[in-house]
């Protein structure tokens, strides 16, 4: 392995499974008009609209790209590793960042892909990027394996649509 080789950085383009999963669930209501009895009942069919996901402005690809490589440490000043990767979804609003954990000289390591809320950034970068993490946050989540579902450390829990109290 030569030191110092450059890879070549890609922006993944996926739909981020834990945010987007399931099926689309609809909601059926009898109505019927109370001053016609002899009327057919009519059915009104309504989506269930998914959780509002928060909205962020589309990061531009200059500052994206400047984002690959950068060193990231905790909030106490730990090495934690290095950005070689963002997600993005289908409208282009960045997810996450795929962070390359410990190890030396790429063996060892593991890829979290990592809320991109929990990042810091300092002014004019001068700074590496912080993260709100935990060594042993990072230890115990999923790996990031391209082309297979997506967990992301520190996503924000959504109830599935089948969980949610009946009354």
């Amino acid at each position: 392995m030569i030191l110092g080789a450059s890879r070549t950085p890609h922006i993944a383009m996926m739909l981020v499974v834990a945010l987007f999963s399931g099926a689309t669930m609809t909601n059926t209501a009898t109505a019927q008009n109370p001053s016609d009895e002899n009327a057919p009942a009519t059915t009104a069919t309504t989506p269930t609209t998914p959780p509002e996901v928060p909205r962020t402005d589309p990061i531009p690809p200059a500052v994206v790209k400047a984002v690959l490589g950068s060193e990231v440490r905790s909030v106490a000043g730990e090495s934690m590793g290095r950005v070689v990767d963002v997600i993005v979804d289908q409208a282009g609003q960045v997810r996450s960042a795929v962070i390359d954990f410990g190890g030396f000289l790429g063996v060892g390591s593991r890829q979290i892909a990592v809320e991109w809320s929990l990042l810091r950034f300092s002014v004019g970068n001068i700074e590496p990027i912080s993260v709100e993490l935990t060594k042993a946050q990072v230890r115990e989540a999923p790996e990031y394996k391209p082309g297979k579902p997506i967990v992301i450390l520190g996503a924000r829990a959504r109830p599935a649509p089948e969980a949610e109290k009946r009354d």
